[in-house]
């Protein structure tokens, strides 16, 4: 099995597996690693996610699976089950790249919000402030009798917070229903892989928008504007941003917006399933997205690769406060106002067509537990938590001290795919000993 080592800025990162725990420097700002009964868990009831996780595989239901989960600072959980490839039979490594899609939201959203810990803007700017090209919207109000596209002029300007809690009235295309204005975008072509940011926000803003800005929350091309916004204030282009203020400082080197050629063998391949429910092999969105070199477009929304590794260390520096290794990425205050509510009035709660779930709002480019009775598979208010396109999940519980990810590559839009987010959780806060209390 190989061994995972990553090098980041002014740090040596060194990850070597041992029944199932991890050795790191015993500092609190430091992801570390000691057997579950450390950090308030109960190491036999623990072999249950991997259990059940291999029960999925077992009934060719998920191809392979990479779990991680970590508590008070400590990865208690680390395991691979099932298949790289099916085809090849090919057992699955822990240090597999994972297409992250929707996952690359949230890390677009500390992007940003680090320029805001420098104050290079509030969240009450109008977006047009930066990006001009927003700043005479008009809005969708029906078809005429040949198919045109009737408007009105917005009410009010988009703000930034509109724009990192998918109320700026944007659409995203087909893939998330008919309306009209999604029909637009994918005429454009808003996601052609050889256009620019640049490019991209100017097609956005040459279509109307869905709705009044601040009245309706809707999963949305919001993020991929996000990333053009941290170009212009920034003056850096976006993965380049994301490289060398995010990635290398926190040791995430295997994250970025292709995979390079020495690394293709470790790019777990992608399933769906068939009309006899068999998994087969098959790239989401038609190929469209490359996850290599030649794809100019950094979409801020669904673009990245990664690890679960790499995405683990990513939430425990959240969990942190900003901070993982000695490393400051965000201030604690921002990290807080980023898993605060941010919906309007009168917008309070998502649609679960839209990726939410009953009992969420909503922050800056994170879903929020504020009810986990109504929730149903949620154990604390205030978790925080999002997931992709393609199967991935993660969880950030605050009160309980403790994240999860998990890693497969399955499109999620299918009703056959097993609930592995409600699975994984179940089995990880039943090992639980010792509740933090409240």
């Amino acid at each position: 099995m190989r061994s995972l080592v990553g090098l980041g800025t002014g740090f040596a990162f060194l990850l070597t597996m041992v029944v199932s725990t991890v050795v790191f420097a015993e500092d609190r700002g430091r992801l570390q690693g000691a057997a579950p009964e450390k950090a308030g868990m109960n190491g036999e009831r623990l072999t249950a996610v991997t259990e059940r996780m291999q029960q999925l595989v077992d009934e060719e239901r998920l191809a392979g699976i990479v779990t991680i989960g970590a508590r008070h600072g400590k990865v208690v959980h680390y395991e691979a089950v099932g298949y790289h490839d099916l085809a090849s039979g090919t057992p699955i490594e822990k240090d597999a790249i994972f297409r992250i899609y929707s996952m690359t939201k949230p890390v677009t959203g500390v992007a940003l919000m680090m320029l805001y810990d420098e104050g290079k803007f509030s969240l009450s700017d109008p977006l047009a402030k930066y990006l001009p090209e927003f700043a005479e919207m008009s809005v969708y109000t029906g078809v005429d009798e040949e198919g045109n596209l009737l408007t009105e002029p917005a009410e009010r300007m988009i703000t930034i917070r509109h724009l990192m809690t998918h109320t700026a009235g944007l659409g995203y295309g087909t893939m998330m229903g008919n309306h009209p204005i999604d029909v637009a975008y994918s005429e454009a072509n808003i996601f052609d892989p050889d256009s620019d940011l640049e490019t991209f926000v100017r097609k956005v803003t040459q279509i109307p928008l869905k709705f009044q800005p601040g009245s309706v929350f809707n999963y949305s091309a919001a993020v991929e504007v996000q990333g053009r916004l941290v170009e212009v204030l920034s003056g850096e282009r976006f993965g380049d941003f994301l490289k060398t203020r995010l990635f290398d400082p926190l040791g995430m080197v295997d994250t970025g917006f292709y995979v390079p050629a020495e690394k293709l063998d470790r790019l777990a391949e992608v399933y769906h399933y068939d009309d006899s429910n068999a998994l087969i092999a098959q790239e989401l969105f038609g190929g469209a997205i490359r996850f290599d070199e030649d794809q100019r477009l950094q979409a801020g929304g669904w673009g990245l690769v990664s690890t679960a590794m790499d995405y683990l260390r990513f939430s425990q520096m959240l969990l942190n406060g900003g901070t993982l290794d000695g490393v400051r990425i965000l201030s604690p205050a921002t990290v807080k106002l980023m898993h605060t509510n941010h919906l309007p009035a009168g917008v309070t709660e998502m649609s679960p067509a839209l990726g939410g779930q009953p009992g969420s709002s909503f922050g800056l480019d994170f879903a929020i537990i504020e009810d986990p009775v109504e929730n149903g598979t949620a154990y604390t208010k205030g978790e925080y938590y999002w997931g992709g396109a393609a199967g991935t999940w993660f969880w950030i519980d605050p009160v309980e001290d403790l994240v999860f990810v998990g890693m497969v590559q399955q499109f999620a839009g299918q009703p056959q795919i097993p609930d592995v987010r409600g699975i994984s959780k179940r089995a990880f806060y039943s090992a639980i000993d010792e509740l933090v209390e409240n």
